[in-house]
């Protein structure tokens, strides 16, 4: 009995010690930087912004020409927590798209309708959408969307319960409007409003699970 009870003391210490052991970072990954740190000839990676602990990794991926929120951490139970299909959490993004955006596209953007996805029809779920009267404030993109003196942009905001691969420019552009900058700009209450892009925050496990809405 003596031994089992020293075993199970054993365990939890190692346990807690794994748990106290977590890190959690949040960046604001810039343009044309590639989710990976593994050496890319001629490309920039996470591994060029900042010197992350060797055993964190990204939870979930931008595209290379994406910016905005990109979660890194060591503890695996959060990219189930947060990716898994069956867990939906919301994701808001703000895209500059070409042209001025109609209700009618914002109406379509919101139903759902088919696109496809790694070569297999997808019918995506209902979604927020909304114009923006304004630009928002956002980090400067280097280099900047290339101007067209006849071609007029706006932006939009987007929130999806889902992350399908490309799907937001997919989106915009099934309506017409192709997507010329994105930024993943929340996910839950996370918010990557008053950081920079290259900006990067450690957080403690309780606070970033409560942003995102997570049961520890």
């Amino acid at each position: 009995m003596k031994i089992g009870n020293l075993f199970d003391i054993e365990m939890l210490k190692e346990k807690l010690q794994r748990t106290d052991s977590y890190k959690y970072f949040v960046l604001y990954k810039p343009f044309k930087v590639l989710c990976q740190f593994s050496h890319c000839e001629g490309k920039r990676t996470l591994k060029d912004l900042f010197e992350f602990p060797k055993d964190v990794y990204p939870v979930g991926r931008l595209d290379e020409n994406s910016e905005g929120l990109l979660i890194l951490t060591n503890d695996t139970a959060l990219n189930n927590k947060l990716l898994a299909p069956e867990n939906e959490h919301t994701r808001t993004y703000l895209a500059q798209v070409e042209g001025i955006m109609t209700d009618e596209a914002l109406k379509r953007l919101e139903s759902g309708f088919a696109i496809k996805v790694r070569g297999e029809r997808h019918k995506t779920k209902s979604a927020f959408a909304k114009y923006l009267i304004e630009d928002p404030i956002v980090p400067e993109r280097v280099p900047p969307i290339r101007f067209r003196k006849n071609s007029p942009t706006s932006w939009i905001e987007l929130s999806l319960t889902e992350g399908k691969n490309h799907q937001v420019r997919k989106m915009t552009a099934a309506v017409n409007f192709p997507t010329l900058r994105l930024i993943r700009w929340k996910i839950e209450s996370l918010t990557a409003e008053k950081m920079n892009s290259g900006d990067v925050i450690e957080l403690e496990k309780t606070d970033l699970y409560n942003l995102l809405k997570l049961s520890k």
